[in-house]
């Protein structure tokens, strides 16, 4: 019936007369499917801290899920629109055939991508939550938490992404009678050789995610990796990148690590040594001591710096010129060397005032006393 109505028109007004039929209609099944989502998110959302950077990653997936319903709309119908139409074509979906496949493989389609997208998403509001609740924490290596937590949770989030995508869309094509048995052989394939080929780079993957979740050196953090120190600048999942106090940096894949000593975890200490002459006190050294930490305590410039009084460990050594004290201080990780230096600044100045003797070499100096030269023998006559 609808073929005679566009019997005496052209051939490419009814072609085009199809398309406008078919895009409208696509364009308001994605319109639909897009609104239903946007309420079934909002819903979900009104349980997650609000983060603008999900809302904004919401919206473009909600944007390629429009245009994905569009185009698979738009192919769908298109043969069954210029049949209505009187454009006569061999391949394509007749009505009865299309209605017996949506009820059917169409449905099923429809449901996988939903259940796909459903799972990407939740995945994505939990990874969002779990970071609001860590930027919020009241700690003091809050700003390193919230990027270890931000790094794991775009490695989960990737992830996840690519195993449903690719799980989803071989579901699909089993749908679409498209045989997957080449594909699945292709890809295992394909693993096989990266296997092979990049042992390496999977192992810095394993070992950089292992030690960004077990929190075992930060951005900030000074240490010391396989006999290599220096300020952590860049942590990733394949390398860590460290900067010497001479200013060269140094490439570490993670994956080589064996031994790493942190220097500035949760807290640190400044040990040294101060010598003072052996005929000194020590009790009366360490009474100095003390009083010149407890001076820097008071100090608001340092005390922020300091976690506690100055520990005195006792002699550590001694000769026949010095005795060394040994000592050390608490301080907040990275200000060690700040505390120390100032606490040697102000020892010298204190033992200056005090009259605290600092140790002098002495050397015994033998002078060898000259033989006077024999009186030379009269030649014999």
């Amino acid at each position: 019936m609808l073929q005679g109505l566009f019997e005496g028109y052209p051939y490419w007004v009814r072609a085009m007369l199809a398309g406008v039929i078919v895009l409208a209609m696509a364009y308001l099944i994605a319109e639909l499917v897009s609104r239903v989502l946007v309420v079934l998110v909002e819903r979900i959302n009104r349980h997650v801290p609000g983060d603008l950077s999900a809302r904004k990653a919401t919206r473009a997936a909600l944007r390629v899920v429009r245009v994905i319903i569009t185009l698979l709309v738009g192919a769908v119908l298109i043969f069954p629109a210029m049949s209505m139409v009187g454009i006569e074509s061999h391949i394509g979906l007749t009505p009865a055939h299309l209605a017996s496949w949506l009820t059917g493989s169409g449905l099923r389609i429809a449901l996988i991508a939903l259940l796909a997208w459903l799972v990407i998403h939740v995945i994505a509001l939990v990874v969002a939550r779990l970071e609001g609740e860590v930027g919020t924490a009241t700690t003091v290596d809050v700003i390193e938490r919230a990027k270890r937590a931000r790094t794991l949770g775009t490695l989960i989030q990737n992830t996840v992404y690519v195993l449903v995508s690719t799980i989803s869309l071989l579901m699909i094509l089993r749908e679409l009678n498209v045989d997957i048995t080449p594909i699945l052989t292709g890809a295992g394939i394909v693993g096989l050789a990266v296997g092979f080929g990049a042992q390496s780079l999977v192992k810095d993957i394993i070992s950089g995610f292992f030690l960004i979740l077990e929190d075992q050196v930060r951005v900030g953090d000074v240490a010391n990796i396989d006999g290599t120190g220096g300020l952590v600048e860049r942590i990733t999942l394949r390398t860590i990148i460290l900067r010497d106090e001479t200013g060269t940096v140094h490439v570490i894949p993670n994956g080589s690590i064996q031994r790493l000593s942190n220097q500035t975890k949760d807290f640190s200490y400044y040990v040294t040594s101060v010598s003072v002459s052996i005929k000194e006190d020590t009790d009366r050294v360490t009474r100095v001591l003390g009083a010149v930490a407890d001076e820097m305590l008071r100090d608001p410039e340092f005390a922020p710096f300091m976690l506690g009084p100055l520990e005195v460990l006792g002699v550590d050594r001694f000769n026949d010129a010095a005795v060394d004290v040994k000592m050390r201080l608490k301080a907040v990780p990275s200000k060690q060397w700040v505390v120390g230096r100032e606490f040697l600044r102000r020892v010298k100045r204190s033992f200056e005032d005090q009259g605290v003797e600092l140790p002098v070499a002495h050397r015994t100096l033998l002078v060898a006393q000259a033989t006077p030269e024999a009186p030379a023998t009269p030649p014999a006559s």
